[in-house]
């Protein structure tokens, strides 16, 4: 990708690409895609468009965008997905490692530089007890891994948002603590344009991480989640909430017995098995992966 060339950028995800957290001043979201798109290159050559859409799931993306995504024939993609698998009762780690693999391979076949990331643990952001909070881990986790080696198998950009220092600072979330607020969003910009130079794409102008807008009020801010984090828990009561409660139940059950690590060998069988049907059909092995020259 050369300084001249025009840049297609297409983001695919979840609410945390649609922008939530980040509002501007019209009510509108923006979001770290778009403030990374702002900064990809110079004004008038790069076009941006933002597929993500609010409670997407893995399979979601894979069926519902990554075709989009494709006929835009983008240079550079975002796929940043999955806090919300782990939120549901149909949590299945071969289910989501067939929908990363098949959208993080059809988006590098397509000659883009893709973009993933190692996602946050929500307990944590929560502050959830540990009970509960242990289950949302080890399902992160799962993701994580998955995540992972899809990008050591195609080289994506990968941004270790879990390992971060910044990440679970509390001025980087919003109200819902689910969401980055906006000096969150721009950390997720800066770090994938710092990323993307290193890997040799230029970058016209690296995203401030210092906050353009001033935060929303807190009368806005209890508005909005009383709004929008009820629809969510009302959802969830249905869902997320038994499945919880249950792995909370099986967890400390397992854990009077002595048997605790009966629950991490149970998650770890399923995550070996869905990692080892993630093989792509141009695949190469690590000696040839480590010596392949860098797509950008």
């Amino acid at each position: 990708m050369r300084p001249s060339d025009r840049i297609r950028y297409v983001a695919l995800g979840d609410s945390i690409t649609v922008g939530l957290g980040d509002p501007m001043p019209d009510g509108s979201w923006r979001g770290w895609a778009a403030l990374l798109a702002d900064g990809l290159g110079a004004p008038g050559t790069v076009e941006f468009h933002n597929l993500a859409r609010t409670g997407a799931l893995t399979a979601d993306v894979a069926r519902d965008q990554l075709s989009a995504a494709v006929a835009l024939r983008p240079t550079v993609a975002s796929v940043v997905v999955g806090v919300n698998d782990t939120l549901r009762a149909t949590f299945d780690p071969a289910a989501i490692g067939a929908s990363v693999l098949k959208t993080v391979s059809t988006l590098h076949r397509a000659g883009a530089v893709v973009l993933t990331a190692r996602l946050p643990e929500p307990g944590r952001m929560f502050g959830l007890p540990a009970t509960l909070a242990r289950p949302l881990a080890r399902r992160i986790a799962a993701v994580n891994a998955i995540t992972d080696h899809a990008a050591s198998l195609y080289r994506t950009v990968h941004f270790d948002t879990a390992g971060h220092p910044d990440t679970y600072r509390p001025g980087m979330w919003s109200v819902d603590r689910l969401h980055p607020s906006e000096r969150g969003h721009r950390l997720l910009a800066a770090s994938y344009a710092d990323l993307l130079r290193e890997r040799g794409v230029p970058v016209h102008r690296r995203p401030d991480l210092e906050p353009g807008n001033a935060p929303p009020s807190r009368r806005a801010q209890v508005a909005w989640l009383a709004v929008e984090g009820t629809k969510w828990i009302r959802a969830r009561c249905t869902d997320l909430v038994p499945q919880l409660l249950w792995l909370a139940a099986e967890e400390t059950w397992y854990g009077l017995r002595g048997e605790a690590r009966r629950v991490d060998e149970r998650l770890g069988r399923d995550l070996a098995a869905a990692l080892a049907t993630l093989v792509g059909p141009d695949d190469v092995s690590p000696a040839e992966r480590e010596h392949r020259p860098v797509e950008a």
